[in-house]
């Protein structure tokens, strides 16, 4: 199977059998990302999250009462 990744448009080819092949046939939602894209997020997500400008926004759960 050839997969296209969205950031860089890399073309790759990935076996038929694979689960992640499986799941990208099966759900066309999600999408592909390259090892180097991904790599390149993930350190770049540590960093901001060092540095303490990183914030984590939790949703407030209110329970309605009826």
């Amino acid at each position: 199977m050839r997969v296209k990744c969205v950031l860089c448009d890399k073309i790759e080819k990935l076996e038929d059998q694979s689960p992640l092949a499986k799941k990208l046939r099966n759900r066309p939602i999600h999408t592909y990302m390259c090892e180097s894209c991904h790599s390149r997020i993930k350190e770049r997500t540590e960093d901001r999250k060092t540095s303490e400008n990183f914030i984590t926004y939790r949703h407030s759960s209110k329970e309605e009462t009826w």
